[in-house]
């Protein structure tokens, strides 16, 4: 028997599973690392530390799955979107990586939008607006504040490609992940020379780009014998975290729609052909499967938001354990009736990218009086993320894109509150997987296409993806929630002024 790996290289960590030729998981593990924030606003971390945790994670699931190392025909890369690794001509990283939540390339956005002949235009070219969270912007910013780093530069990769390079000593990269440098022409599916031109950056310094199940290249000597495995192990193209996560979802055909609440949270809907935003507000990506596309709603701290309030702020506080402070901080909000009595939370804690795409937006607490608990507080971050993927829903439909069925994963798909939330917000009926394994699962499929093992990654997902359960709407509190949401979207704009008052003076400190 063949088996196949998945490695997710994450924002907290990473996270490799093995699977057998029939889909099923035969182990699993994760490493986490540190992130680095030196100033506010901006994300980093050392690409030293997920190879670490790639060998660490591997050759753990190697060892509980008791498998010969022969038997592993090919691994999937994935990994959190639109970071940027510097290399310089001998490989060696120049400095830390940017993250896709790093805020700190405004002026490097003006500047692409400028260069391209306006917002509009830069559509047409790439089929997304500049962000501060996209690659193209770090490299701008890598030669406007760091020169003497820009003159050591050679090649730009993204994190999953990175570890690519590590285990191949290949410069690939693949369609779904390159769509988010901002430099990929998203309908033809290569890097767009036009823009690239006009930004005065060299063609070189991006790596070939490939389709998702292409396989890219074999182990090295020295990395086969890292992870324990051989060097006729293939690696295959992948995806970006949110491409695979669909993969693994099995949104690879029109109508369905995957809801995923992470670190950030994720509308993803799937795309035969490639469809527009005219305003930007969702991105128009190349999909994992061949030749087709998706759109997507990104928010930058969803679960982030609730992982903020409970361990930064709940930590310590009497009657909230170390251990179980999740568990007993989400038993208080179930507690709390929809709409948490009038109380509101913009989840900007970082900034935002749908609908706002704007850096300095800021999170807030809006309705509090002194009836408001602890638990009125919890479930107010709660609602305000999944307010935050309505934002995105909404746009969705404005574009008449299908959405007949909606699928939940990540972390909010495991919590019952939050599954019952997002349906009673949305107002439609939520669907959960049997097993569901994200981004990693989602690649260990595709390593199985590029091996032969299946035909198509469609066919791969329809022979191992099954549906669990739906949850319904519950009709009083979507009636509540449909009251409160036009009060949740008018308070951005009336709000803007003041939080960008206030991340002016947070960048100042």
């Amino acid at each position: 028997m063949t088996f196949y790996l998945g490695i997710d290289i994450g924002t907290s960590g990473t996270k490799t599973l093995l699977i057998d030729e029939s889909g099923n998981v035969i182990a699993e593990s994760n490493a986490e690392y540190p992130l680095h924030q030196p100033k506010p606003g901006w994300t980093e971390q050392d690409p030293e530390d997920w190879w670490k945790a790639t060998v660490k994670t591997v050759r753990s699931v190697m060892k509980a799955a008791g498998i010969p190392p022969e038997s592993v025909g090919a691994i999937g890369l994935s990994g959190q979107m639109h970071g940027s690794v510097f290399l310089d001509q001998q490989n060696r990283v120049i400095r830390h990586a940017l993250l896709w939540n790093d805020q700190r390339t405004v002026a490097e956005c003006d500047e692409i939008t400028a260069a391209a002949g306006g917002r509009k235009r830069l559509i047409k070219m790439v089929a997304n607006p500049a962000l501060t969270g996209f690659q193209a912007p770090k490299i701008l910013w890598l030669r406007n504040q760091e020169p003497r780093n820009y003159a050591k530069l050679a090649k730009v990769l993204l994190p999953k490609d990175e570890i690519r390079r590590r285990l191949t000593g290949d410069f690939v990269t693949e369609v779904s992940d390159a769509s988010g440098t901002l430099l990929l022409d998203v309908v033809k599916r290569k890097w767009s020379k036009k823009l690239m031109d006009r930004l005065e950056l060299d063609l070189n310094l991006l790596p070939s780009v490939v389709e998702s199940e292409d396989v890219t290249g074999t182990l090295t000597t020295q990395a086969a014998n890292q992870l324990g495995l051989t060097t006729n192990c293939k690696v295959v193209g992948g995806a970006g975290d949110c491409a695979a996560g669909a993969i693994g979802t099995g949104v690879v055909k029109s109508g369905i729609l995957s809801t995923s609440i992470g670190t950030s949270g994720v509308m993803f809907v799937h795309s035969d052909e490639p469809q527009y935003d005219e305003e930007g507000r969702l991105h128009t990506f190349c999909h994992a499967v061949r030749g087709k596309w998706h759109m997507m709603g990104v928010n930058l701290t969803s679960g982030g938001s609730l992982q903020w309030w409970v361990d930064s702020v709940l930590r310590g506080l009497k009657g909230v354990s170390e251990k179980n402070r999740y568990a007993e901080a989400t038993a208080e909000a179930q507690a709390i009736s929809a709409g948490s009595n009038g109380l509101l939370f913009l989840p900007y804690l970082n900034g935002e990218r749908t609908p706002h795409a704007d850096a300095k937006a800021r999170g807030n607490f809006i309705g509090l009086n002194l009836v408001h608990t602890r638990g009125h507080m919890t479930r107010a971050v709660m609602e305000g993320v999944t307010f935050a993927l309505k934002d995105s829903l909404d746009i969705i439909h404005s574009l008449n894109v299908p959405v007949k069925q909606i699928r939940a994963s990540g972390g909010g798909s495991k919590n019952p509150l939050w599954r019952q939330m997002q349906a009673d917000v949305f107002n439609k009926k939520i669907t959960t997987l049997a097993v569901e394994q994200g981004p990693a699962y989602g690649v260990a499929l595709l390593a199985a296409v590029g091996d032969g093992r299946y035909r198509s990654i469609e066919q791969a997902c329809k022979e191992t993806i099954e549906v669990a359960e739906q949850t319904a709407p519950d009709r009083a509190a979507s009636k509540t929630y449909q009251e409160l949401f036009p009060v949740y979207q008018q308070l951005y704009g009336q709000l803007k002024t003041s939080m960008h008052r206030l991340a002016t003076l947070q960048a100042n400190e």
